[in-house]
């Protein structure tokens, strides 16, 4: 996306910014009829004050712009925005026809404070993000912690009015109140019929004592249900929501960053959680038992414990059931020791590691959860046995909770004829499996059963499918997070440039420092999709355009990112490489720049991942000329290193004289001050120990050097390696 375009999607207090950087000297109408225009120049460089003949170009050069954009309008019959254009043309050149730098320095100005307005935004779009997210978990763990706090109210000692240890001597208190009642009646009646010497008035007076004390323990045990009943109300949403919505998302953060995504995938904030509600829940049931141990001891009609007692213990037992089933979490997925940055890509034969949590920390199931792995138990495609210790006890001493890790497992395909579905082949790379973990709880007379899924696996036999196999594992990522949807490449679906490009990105930034930039991945959008993807972020890319296809787009970007890892991580690293540029931006690029300045990029055709450098150089008459040389790949790079092939090249011109005629890096670096710290390093000079070593006696030390010869049919083309006769002919001269 342009700038332009990037700007007109903030806020309205950033656009306010925006709109204080135009007036009527030069009017925000220009900037929106001519943004790509605007963009597609280096207005820095225009700027000086040195480049007036240049900033008189460009003058004119958007003077010529604003007639086509008047022309369009006469077309469309559009009158109101002639005007306008005709309006300020006269305005600029009243303005700016004798001082066209002054409107080179204002464009580099507003483009500069754009881009300010830009980072701006991020910054706060993505302060704001955090911010919600802080929050969000803030009120999570506020909501937690008042359930916990609530549960640690409801204990039988409190709402009783007397200490734990005093509560069975109560009991036998109101047990030999119950016999002196018993007694006293049974005695006042007989009295009564021998002499009635107690009154009625006595009688009835000891009987509304004991009703008291009855109808006192009634509304402290209807107390405890209710407030056990509230915490378990309260309780409910909270359980709910830690499931489908934190787990959920917790979930797709570790989908992006299996693919690169730079995402927390941290899983301590879970557990905690996980683990607040479930010592809850327990402390809930343990209070339970202690109402029913008071029921045992005396109950009665309509008793409040025994009326509730069932639905209190369904409902504990219903969530602490939906918290433990859905705790078990796949920490690390299945992925290769030797490919660490792409999981979930597995070869046949090859040892592969994986980890499981229980995000419920307790102590009481320790050494109770046992997990046995299960591969592809919803088979669909090619069928495989799991070699290894599939079965495992889970327990708190390899991390911070209950956790397995299952290190020396690996696949061997069952040679099983007919296994494909009906639904139609797919290749290798695009069947998808799955890895079940299947748990079982056995605790406190309990024997519970669950499980766990991994995200879905690509199964290949050869390393040479494992970029396509990448593609595929990128591809359902990126869209879709049901991770039991094993037929997803049968009908794949289509892509939007503007969530792509992140991910590429991520391929970058995952296996070195730097990422793509904006005009990088134009260049990618361009190439995928032509200009409208780098115009509209909702363009659509289907899967086989991606990576089915012979040549592929995406094959290209992995010989790419293997030539980075290889021979040019640092260089990378460090922003000597422009890379992704056409050659029409390379020739715009450095069309106005002095002689001799390159720059760095990769071969647009080049399937296994070439680098070549570009350089201008002017002619007689002063004209600039734009030479390539042929693109260098592994092989050429594993002999000699780039910055030693760029302080050593040399063109032999028609005046057979060697020269280098790199002299600059894009901007305007100094060659050696940009890959000084990369060269090779001379080697030392042999010790006079070493004289009798004949093979080391009377040989001149050689320079590996790249050239190539300048002939007159290769004036505009790329530059080949000179002809072995010549190489020759050049050699013996030096």
């Amino acid at each position: 996306m342009s700038q332009w375009l990037d700007l007109q999607q903030l806020d309205s207090k950033f656009l306010e910014q925006v709109d204080q950087l135009y007036d009527d000297s030069f009017p925000m109408a220009i900037r929106q009829y001519l943004s790509s225009w605007i963009e597609s120049h280096d207005w820095d460089h225009v700027a000086n004050v040195e480049n007036e003949s240049l900033a008189t170009v460009r003058f004119h050069d958007l003077l010529t712009q604003l007639d086509h954009q008047h022309s369009r309008f006469a077309m469309e019959k559009d009158f109101l925005n002639q005007h306008n254009i005709r309006k300020i043309k006269r305005n600029l050149q009243s303005l700016f026809q004798d001082n066209p730098v002054s409107m080179a320095m204002i464009i580099s100005r507003n483009l500069s404070e754009e881009r300010k307005i830009l980072a701006a935004a991020q910054n706060r779009t993505e302060s704001t993000q955090n911010d919600m997210i802080v929050e969000k978990h803030r009120e999570m763990d506020g909501r937690v912690k008042d359930i916990k706090m609530k549960v640690q109210v409801i204990c039988v000692k409190h709402l009783f009015q007397i200490s734990l240890q005093d509560t069975e001597q109560t009991i036998k208190n109101l047990e030999d109140q119950q016999d002196e009642y018993d007694f006293k009646s049974k005695t006042l009646q007989s009295r009564e019929e021998l002499n009635g010497t107690i009154s009625k008035e006595d009688l009835n007076r000891e009987r509304l004592t004991i009703h008291a004390m009855f109808m006192k323990l009634n509304d402290t045990r209807m107390k405890v249900i209710s407030q056990m009943s509230e915490v378990l109300n309260n309780m409910d949403p909270v359980v709910f929501e830690l499931i489908s919505t934190e787990l959920a998302e917790w979930r797709h953060r570790q989908q992006m960053a299996c693919i690169g995504g730079l995402t927390n995938v941290c899983l301590d904030q879970l557990q905690n959680w996980f683990t607040s509600l479930g010592e809850s829940l327990l402390q809930l049931r343990q209070q339970l038992k202690k109402l029913l141990e008071l029921e045992q001891k005396f109950t009665y009609d309509n008793d409040p414990i025994t009326l509730s007692k069932s639905t209190l213990d369904d409902r504990i037992m219903l969530n602490l059931k939906n918290l433990i089933t859905n705790s078990l979490v796949v920490e690390r997925q299945p992925c290769m020791p030797t490919q660490l940055q792409r999981p979930l890509v597995l070869k046949t034969g090859v040892l592969f590691t994986l980890k499981l949590r229980l995000l419920i920390k307790l102590q009481e199931f320790n050494h109770t959860v046992r997990v046995k792995v299960q591969f592809d138990k919803y088979v669909l495609f090619r069928m495989f046995n799991i070699l290894g210790t599939a079965m495992k006890v889970m327990n708190m001493e390899e991390s911070n909770g209950m956790a397995a890790e299952f290190r020396h497992l690996q696949l061997k395909e069952k040679k099983v004829t007919g296994n494909r579905t009906s639904e139609g082949p797919l290749i290798v790379t695009e069947e998808l499996h799955s890895i079940t973990f299947e748990a079982e709880l056995c605790w406190s007379g309990m024997v519970m059963n669950f499980e766990a899924t991994s995200l879905p696996i690509v199964v290949i036999s050869n390393v040479i499918q494992l970029p396509s196999g990448w593609a595929s594992i990128m591809w359902y990522n990126m869209l879709t997070s049901e991770p039991k949807n094993l037929s997803f490449f049968v009908t794949p679906p289509s892509a939007t440039w503007g969530h792509l490009e992140e991910v590429l990105s991520w391929q970058f930034s995952s296996i070195t420092k730097r990422g793509l930039n904006q005009e990088q991945l134009n260049m990618l959008g361009t190439k995928l999709l032509g200009p409208k993807a780098v115009m509209d972020p909702e363009a659509q890319i289907p899967w086989n355009r991606f990576c089915k296809k012979n040549f592929t787009f995406w094959l290209w970007i992995e010989g790419i990112l293997d030539l980075i890892k290889r021979h040019l991580l640092s260089l990378w690293d460090d922003g000597c490489i422009m890379g992704f540029v056409t050659k029409d931006r390379t020739k715009a690029l450095l069309h106005e720049k002095a002689s001799g300045t390159f720059l760095l990029r990769f071969s647009e055709s080049n399937r296994d991942g070439a680098i070549t450098f570009s350089w201008v150089e002017h002619d007689a008459n002063e004209e600039p000329q734009i030479r390539s040389v042929e693109p260098y790949t592994k092989k050429e790079l594993s002999a000699v290193s780039l910055p030693d092939i760029i302080r050593n090249y040399r063109v032999m011109a028609a005046d057979n004289v060697p020269e280098n005629p790199l002299r600059f890096l894009y901007p305007s670096i100094p060659k050696d001050e940009a890959f000084k710290k990369y060269y090779s390093k001379p080697t030392d000079k042999q010790e006079p120990m070493d004289v009798d070593k004949k093979s080391h006696e009377g040989y001149i030390s050689t320079t590996l050097i790249s050239i190539s010869e300048m002939l007159p049919q290769d004036y505009n083309d790329t530059l080949m390696p000179m002809s072995p006769e010549v190489y020759g002919e050049l050699e013996r001269m030096v």
